[in-house]
């Protein structure tokens, strides 16, 4: 159902057709049209998980000291000059407010027309409110940041009934660095102002927002490699200098690593890390001095746990006996690491494109994806087939319901997943 062409001719008429379609749908009957496939997919999540379509539940809003904290440590606001100039003055004349929401769905910011900021009020809509998928529904904060693109939640195609006089088109902000969600930016208003333009405006917007942080960064590491140069001309031996998130700035004595995987507190000291081995960890303004050590790569007995368990929120944890390190994934490497650890003997390029596009002639793209993936799992991760090291022990968290698998995925073989009986998929090797 093309539901921005109908509402471009009439908002009412469309409201009216999309509740007809959610009574339907949520009372198991026959609806007189589907519902579209993004919108149809997080009802069946809400349901699973237990939302009360009728119930509109608002959990503890934050506290302003913590909003406060939030907002200081939260990389979103550094783009605000960008969000506000491109969807503020719009905004405000169209009766829309913008919302900018942390990764965990927690509202920080609000801006816009003051009377439709008054009736979000009314919806629980605030400052510090909870707005995740699984608290309040299909709605333009959290249904983005689960499927991980732009979505346009229209009248009734929000769970919550107290919710379907409204629209919010929302867009996930990434990390332009390594694809790990840290927001989401939505307008919204009451269902009359919606316009089909919207979904396009707001993600064109969320994505200059995630360039001006990609300059932010280069600019950093540019002033990290000014502080580096006259250490690493002293050195002999293999060294590099990486920022506190590990992106190498300079290296000296061997070839460039654009990033290494750090443990989540890192110290100074003797350390492992896998894609240099054994390493002396030194501090340095601003990130790291790491200078690895001469001989054969340590080896220490590794365990690789992939949890993917909360929707649009996978992660990988590596435990060895020289410590551990997290790092929240990106939806396409956590598609080819659940399917690498489903296929533990290897699996190559042409193999891999069959499973994540249904096309095997698509190697090159998998070929750049596990080349990303091999720059912080270093030596964990074989290739010739891909595959990971035979000796580390790999786990596999998984939903409760297989329908909650990868909910954002596409790949054939992730969908073949989702309705596989739980007692038949393996999570260990």
């Amino acid at each position: 159902m093309n539901v921005a062409r109908l509402a471009a001719v009439d908002a009412a008429q469309a409201a009216r057709v999309l509740s007809e379609v959610r009574e339907a749908t949520l009372a198991g009957g026959r609806a007189p049209i589907a519902p579209r496939p993004v919108i149809e997919q997080s009802w069946g999540r809400m349901l699973r998980s237990g939302v009360d379509p009728d119930h509109d539940f608002r959990s503890g809003l934050l506290s302003c000291d913590e909003v406060r904290r939030r907002r200081e440590e939260s990389p979103l606001r550094h783009v605000l000059p960008v969000l506000r100039d491109g969807l503020l003055s719009v905004a405000d004349v169209a009766q829309h407010i913008m919302v900018v929401a942390d990764a965990e769905g927690r509202v920080l910011w609000r801006e816009g027309s003051r009377p439709v900021l008054r009736k979000a009020d009314g919806l629980g809509f605030q400052l510090g409110a909870d707005w995740r998928e699984d608290v309040v529904g299909t709605n333009g904060v959290g249904t983005p940041a689960v499927v991980r693109r732009p979505v346009q939640v229209f009248a009734g195609e929000h769970f919550v009934r107290s919710h379907t006089s409204w629209t919010c088109t929302g867009a996930p902000i990434t990390d332009p660095r390594d694809g790990k969600l840290i927001g989401v930016v939505d307008v919204s208003g009451p269902l009359e102002t919606m316009h089909p333009a919207t979904l396009a405006w707001v993600d064109s917007v969320a994505k200059l927002a995630e360039a001006r942080l990609r300059e932010l960064h280069l600019a950093s590491l540019e002033r990290l490699r000014t502080v580096a140069a006259p250490v690493l001309a002293r050195l002999d031996g293999r060294a590099l200098v990486v920022d506190r998130d590990g992106w190498a700035a300079a290296v000296s004595g061997m070839p460039y690593v654009r990033r290494v995987g750090l443990p989540k507190s890192l110290s100074p000291g003797r350390r492992w890390l896998p894609s240099l081995g054994s390493c002396a960890v030194e501090p340095l303004a601003g990130g790291w001095l790491l200078r690895a050590e001469d001989g054969p790569l340590a080896t220490a007995a590794t365990r690789i746990v992939l949890d993917l368990t909360r929707p649009g929120r996978c992660a990988l944890t590596v435990e060895t006996s020289a410590g551990s390190w997290s790092r929240e994934l990106s939806p396409r490497h956590a598609e080819l690491l659940f399917l690498l650890a489903e296929h533990r003997p290897g699996r190559g390029a042409a193999g891999l494109a069959q499973d994540l596009f249904g096309d095997p002639s698509r190697t090159v793209t998998v070929r750049a994806e596990m080349s990303r993936i091999r720059r912080y799992l270093g030596e964990l991760l074989q290739h010739r087939p891909y595959r990971f090291r035979e000796d580390a022990e790999v786990e596999v968290l998984l939903p409760d319901d297989p329908h909650d698998l990868l909910p954002g995925s596409t790949a054939p073989a992730v969908a073949r997943k989702r309705t596989t009986p739980r007692s038949d998929r393996p999570t260990r090797p």
